[in-house]
């Protein structure tokens, strides 16, 4: 399979609709990477313009990959490799089509439905039968309008039984890592 993931600090929303820049965080870079790892995600582009941001991401990283984290615990250091740090957007959609030969479908996620929604079955079956895939993951509140409306497609929102809807990043990209690529065992 084809797929690569981002997750996105800049440009994304905070509570009050507002465009901002989040913070990167150890538990993202982790969990996601663990899940990607797990689900055979390509690369895993860990996107922010903020230059201490970007050290702070290569620092963690580099611990596992390259350092001491990665001699106790070889496992992570696996799963923080498929990890590349980049500015923007653009730099990801660039380095997607570069790798993959084709520009990518590039699906946004969202914990609100979208008019250009796209049904996760409909999503899977291009994945499985070949077509590349960049996944798009907002941090903070969520990607900004800006990116939803350049976007190929939104995943359905994820919902639960209550009307609660505020998963973590980590939770909502593994959920969705494994409707798209998990192997279905009947």
């Amino acid at each position: 399979m084809q797929v690569d993931v981002a997750l996105v600090h800049y440009p994304v929303i905070n509570r009050n609709g507002e465009t901002i820049g989040s913070a990167v965080t150890n538990l993202d870079l982790h969990d996601i990477a663990r899940a990607g790892r797990t689900y055979g995600i390509g690369t895993y582009w860990v996107v922010t313009p903020f230059k201490e941001q970007q050290e702070l991401a290569g620092q963690i990283v580099g611990h596992w990959t390259k350092g001491y984290g990665g001699t106790v615990n070889p496992g992570r250091g696996d799963a923080l490799s498929i990890i590349t740090i980049c500015s923007d957007l653009a730099e990801v959609v660039a380095g997607s089509t570069k790798k993959f030969g084709e520009r990518p479908m590039v699906m946004a996620t969202c914990a609100k439905r979208q008019a250009n929604t796209v049904a996760y079955e409909a999503v899977r079956q291009r994945v499985w039968k070949g077509a590349p895939l960049l996944l798009l993951f907002g941090t903070a509140w969520g990607l900004s309008p800006e990116i939803l409306a350049m976007v190929d497609g939104v995943l359905p929102p994820l919902n639960g039984v209550t009307g609660f809807n505020h998963l973590s990043v980590r939770s909502a990209a593994s959920i969705i890592m494994d409707r798209l690529l998990g192997v279905i065992d009947e």
